[in-house]
């Protein structure tokens, strides 16, 4: 089988169960869009508030710590053509994941559930990112938080 993501750990212990949970909410992703079997792969970084708030100053002019953050390779239009096109490409990476696991528990905390479905959220939020997808317009808000909620359903982790 492909290898779908890569995890990598930066300034935070290495941990198996992020690992497997990475893996296998990243996979049915994967599976929904159709993007299995076309050599692509996501780069994931799982880190802590100081690194996330620096690279999203440096690569988002932005001075704050944030959740998620996403970087495409490819523009939505790409996308759809890679889901389409028989073909596949040189294995190739779709993009970067990163988020801030200590952010992951805080959410988590806030919003009363699990940190298992916090994460989760966060992985397939930051992929539909990376598919182009975004939620500046309440349209286009409504079609990314449905495909969200699909992913998260067929995987039966819910908001309690």
């Amino acid at each position: 089988m492909e290898k779908l993501v890569e995890v990598n750990f930066l300034d935070i212990e290495k941990n198996d169960e992020y690992i497997h949970e990475v893996e296998s909410v990243l996979k049915k992703c994967f599976e929904e869009e159709n993007l299995v079997n076309k050599n692509l792969y996501i780069n994931v970084i799982l880190t802590n508030p100081v690194n996330i708030q620096k690279i999203n100053k440096q690569y988002r002019n932005i001075d704050k710590e944030t959740d998620v953050l996403s970087f495409p390779m490819f523009e939505k239009e790409e996308m759809e053509q890679l889901k389409e096109s028989k073909a596949s490409i040189v294995h190739e990476v779709m993009g970067d994941i990163i988020i801030s696991i200590e952010r992951v528990y805080k959410q988590a905390d806030e919003y009363g559930h699990a940190f298992q479905r916090e994460f989760a959220y966060m992985l397939v939020h930051g992929f539909y990112h990376l598919m182009g997808y975004d939620h500046i317009e309440v349209e286009d808000k409504k079609i990314m938080r449905q495909k969200e909620e699909d992913v998260l359903t067929k995987l039966n982790i819910t908001r309690v």
